[in-house]
């Protein structure tokens, strides 16, 4: 589909629409066309994918520091 950028202004929810629908649409200024409006491709992201899956101790910086090494630390 090929609208003008005018209509375009008026229908952009519309034309939103048709191309998350899977519709291409084009953006012409004077007849040529000058834009493609696509989706932006969406990751699947999932909270929690390797839960159940690390055992184990966590690793020694959860541990706390003795009072030598947390004065070394603060001096620097």
């Amino acid at each position: 589909m090929q609208v003008t950028i005018r209509a375009t202004k008026a229908d952009l929810s519309k034309l939103i629409d048709a191309v998350l629908s899977g519709d291409e649409v084009i953006i012409a200024k004077g007849g040529k066309p000058v834009a493609r409006v696509v989706p932006i491709e969406r990751s699947s992201f999932k909270i929690g994918l390797l839960k159940g899956r690390i055992t184990g101790d966590g690793p020694e910086f959860f541990e706390l520091m003795d009072e030598g090494a947390l004065a070394a630390w603060k001096r620097k």
